[in-house]
């Protein structure tokens, strides 16, 4: 895994918190999609296609989640204008595409 360095962290959190300050249940939903992928609840590709799900939409915060990713792995915007993201991991080639998904819930 590359090192990640805790201001490019800090500095991606507050991106999320000021983009999403006045829906603080995506900021939440993030954290806890954070915490999955930390104690290894759910793999790489896993983490890629909830995060591109909850921002769907904000290309900076897609695609500035690469921060966070092992090595290898890379979100991309496709070339042909397709709204969802694709990524790349390592042993295989070409893309995989990022199918839509249920999204964030609801805030309460």
């Amino acid at each position: 895994m590359r090192e990640l360095r805790v201001e490019d962290a800090l500095m991606y959190l507050d991106q999320v918190k000021m983009e999403f300050g006045s829906q603080p249940h995506i900021y939440n939903e993030f954290l806890d999609i954070m915490k999955t992928f930390k104690s290894q609840a759910i793999d790489t590709p896993g983490v890629i296609r909830r995060v591109a799900s909850l921002f769907h939409g904000n290309k900076r915060l897609v695609l500035g989640f690469n921060t966070f990713l092992p090595e290898g792995y890379r979100i991309e915007l496709p070339l042909d204008g397709s709204a969802w993201p694709v990524y790349r991991e390592p042993g295989r080639s070409g893309c995989v595409a990022i199918a839509p998904g249920p999204g964030p819930p609801p805030p309460p």
